[in-house]
């Protein structure tokens, strides 16, 4: 076709645009009634044009995204099974989570590591327990999801205590690679605003750059969790990778790249109208995609109130299957690259984040301010005005706080507890809790239906 049915239609710009708007608006002013500002004073526009490209440079994976899925580690034979299954099923990475030492040799038995990806997220720090498996396994496709910091951020205290843990966690660097994770994921599902998520991960991993020097960047990859807001999140996470190599060319090292480890978020999935989350992580994987993660985990749909089952699962797993294999998103990690409206978020995003981060730092770095509540502080009182938001239906959940199904129960359902739990142990700092944004309106609901 050439450019001959372009060729009748003349160009117009951005300002020619907005004054056609202005027009039609009669009267109404353009900036008070068409721009719209986010709660990370992101400014949106009506409509973006070549003009809004800043042609940032970001480093997407070279390889296509992998399907990850989380096995608990409570039975050896049983986690095996499940994890031999899930390879068979279309996973190529597995995450296993555990609380205490486990056979490992039997929940190991078959998995073929040379053409799979593993990470390890343990609630306890074992410094020669990891090196046990290390040695065992003998691959660079594992990962050890180890973060003495935010298991401080979250539990409040130390494993042990804060010189036992450093010098564990030294034990494990010296012989291990991948082997520190930063749970960006914690600041989201607790109520932090996409820029408040990426200046605290970078804050965060920043520590460790501190601590071990700028050597230890290959050895640190990202745990995050992506929400609804579709274009923001990819957004958030391609800003990431922007934000990671500012930070590197201070160390002087320019050949390390962000490996992101991504899950949807729990913060906005619902007990009552549960099918919906099906809708929602749908929407979140695809962001996770496009914004460039090199691992996508699931989450089921039930997550919040069943116990791990196989319909579950399976669903979960079959969701990235099919945008992978039958949607186009095969190698999809740089689609959003040229993309006007992406590229002005993804700007604005790194920019605002970058701020806070320089404030952190100025502020005695991001350990400092943990210490002295003000990150536990900003994430409340942005998780609080986001569940204002809530209430006064600025924000919307199907199910909940819109369109609610009265004849929907749920008492009769709950195999788990679906809520904050109460935890009366001393800490040495407020920790930063997850909690989802429609926990108030069901626990009304439970008590109703009890009545």
């Amino acid at each position: 076709m050439g450019k001959f049915l372009f060729n009748e239609f003349e160009k117009s710009s951005a300002s020619a645009w907005k004054q056609k708007i202005q027009v039609d608006l009669k009267g109404a002013d353009y900036n008070d009634t068409l721009l719209w500002k986010t709660n990370e004073d992101v400014v949106v526009k009506p409509f973006y044009t070549s003009e809004d490209r800043t042609h940032q440079e970001i480093s997407t994976p070279e390889k296509d995204f992998v399907v990850c899925q989380t096995i608990f580690i409570d039975d050896e034979k049983i986690a095996n099974s499940l994890a031999l299954d899930a390879f068979k099923r279309g996973a190529k990475a597995i995450q296993f989570k555990a609380n205490s030492k486990f056979d490992y040799k039997t929940v190991f038995q078959n998995i073929k590591f040379n053409k799979t990806l593993i990470y390890f997220s343990f609630s306890f720090l074992n410094d020669e327990f990891q090196l046990e498996i290390a040695k065992f396994i003998s691959s660079n496709n594992i990962y050890f999801q180890n973060d003495i910091i935010g298991n401080l951020a979250e539990t409040g205290n130390w494993h042990i205590n804060l010189k036992e843990d450093h010098k564990k966690l030294e034990e494990i660097v010296k012989s291990t690679n991948n082997c520190i994770s930063i749970s960006g994921d914690l600041y989201q599902n607790a109520g932090a605003n996409i820029t408040q998520q990426l200046a605290y991960s970078l804050a965060h991993a920043n520590e460790y750059l501190n601590h071990f020097g700028g050597e230890i960047a290959n050895k640190i990859h990202f745990k995050f969790s992506v929400g609804s807001n579709y274009f923001f999140e990819i957004a958030k996470l391609r800003a990431f990778r922007i934000l990671w190599k500012t930070l590197l060319k201070e160390y002087n090292i320019v050949d390390s790249e962000a490996h992101l480890f991504v899950q949807p978020s729990i913060r906005n999935k619902t007990l009552y109208d549960y099918n919906v989350n099906m809708l929602r992580t749908s929407s979140e994987y695809m962001s996770a995609i496009l914004g460039g993660s090199n691992t996508v985990s699931t989450v089921s749909y039930d997550a919040i109130y069943h116990k791990s089952n196989e319909f579950g699962e399976r669903i979960a797993r079959n969701q990235l299957l099919i945008l992978k294999e039958e949607s186009g998103f095969t190698n999809a990690q740089n689609f959003a690259d040229g993309t006007y409206y992406i590229e002005s978020l993804t700007e604005q995003l790194s920019e605002k984040a970058l701020t806070i981060f320089k404030n952190i730092e100025k502020g005695g770095g991001f350990l400092r301010q943990l210490k002295d509540g003000i990150i536990q502080k900003k994430i409340k009182e942005s998780a609080i005005k986001e569940e204002n938001q809530l209430d006064k239906k600025e924000i919307s959940l199907v199910g909940t706080n819109l369109q609610q199904n009265k004849k929907d129960t749920m008492k009769d359902h709950l195999e788990l507890y679906p809520f904050v739990k109460q935890r009366n142990i001393k800490t040495l700092i407020p920790p930063i809790i997850r909690n989802r944004l429609s926990e108030t309106i069901e626990k009304e609901r439970l008590e109703l239906e009890k009545n």
